[in-house]
């Protein structure tokens, strides 16, 4: 039972970074109708970033307030990029994120490099017994502001006439451009958003399991594969998607073997896509392409 509880801990650590990439393609895919297949570099990009920070001395907070900054400008430019092509057909858009991707990734050898990197836990090495299973206090820390992020948001969407506007547009862009709500506003916050999230998973995320320049690809895939099963555009899909896949991963690398973890996402989004295609949480619709 120790060791079932041990599994299921650590799914739910992994699930909630899957949950937060998951989230960020939610929001840019509510506001624009675009998946961006940049968000997996984003998350690269806030783990590369805090740490090169760190190797230059400077101190640990603001690393990651600079590492996060830094990858919502790069959030931004995506999001200049796609207005200047914004007559471009959805699918050319969907290209140039992935081709803004690549990119990024490119990027990332030539500033930082190809070698694994890791940070010290941000809370200590210690750890705590849960029914017989042991939690780091680095999960914990993942999971705690994970749940702050994921009810923030929650808040900020209900709550706030900003977060309100931004929930209008993604329901109707015309009707909300008519009642004076500024949709290039809305979009550029939507995409600092999904930059910020990511980068927070990919800081939160490089103690446990180290970073380099090509983490942003698997974690990306995972994460579209969360929002896919939770229903694009349902952010509470996203987050219930993500935690399921880090959950019947951590089952599968600790049941069966290691070697069949990263094939989960997709064995379980094709069943998605086959028998659920609208996600879990998401409604069926059929459209003509």
């Amino acid at each position: 039972m120790a060791e079932l509880f041990a599994f299921l801990l650590s799914g739910v650590t992994v699930g909630f970074i899957y949950a937060l990439v998951g989230l960020g393609f939610t929001v840019i895919y509510n506001s624009s109708g675009i998946i961006n297949f940049s968000q997996g570099e984003f998350v690269m990009a806030g783990g590369m970033s805090a740490v090169f920070l760190m190797y230059a001395g400077v101190p640990l907070g603001f690393a990651f307030i600079l590492a996060i900054i830094s990858v919502s400008v790069i959030g931004i430019i995506l999001y200049k990029l796609l207005s200047i092509s914004k007559d471009s057909s959805h699918i050319s858009l969907i290209i140039l994120t992935l081709g803004f991707a690549i990119f990024l990734r490119g990027l990332a050898q030539v500033i930082f490099d190809k070698q694994l990197h890791t940070m010290p836990s941000f809370v200590g090495d210690g750890s705590f017994e849960i029914f017989g299973a042991i939690l780091s206090y680095q999960s914990l820390l993942v999971i705690v502001v994970s749940l702050i992020i994921v009810i923030s948001l929650y808040l900020f969407f209900k709550r706030t006439k900003t977060g309100q506007a931004m929930v209008a547009a993604s329901v109707n862009v015309d009707a909300a451009r008519l009642m004076g709500i500024n949709i290039k506003k809305i979009l550029v916050l939507n995409f600092a958003i999904s930059a910020v999230i990511a980068s927070i998973g990919g800081i939160l995320l490089t103690p446990i399991t180290s970073t380099n320049y090509e983490v942003g690809i698997m974690l990306g895939l995972k994460g579209f594969s969360a929002a896919i099963i939770g229903g694009l555009g349902n952010p509470w899909g996203a987050v219930a998607g993500g935690l399921l896949l880090g959950i019947l991963e951590s089952l599968v690398a600790g049941y069966i073997s290691s070697e069949y973890k990263d094939a989960v996402a997709f064995v379980v989004l094709l069943a998605i896509l086959f028998f659920m295609p609208g996600g879990i949480f998401g409604n069926l619709k059929a459209q003509r392409v």
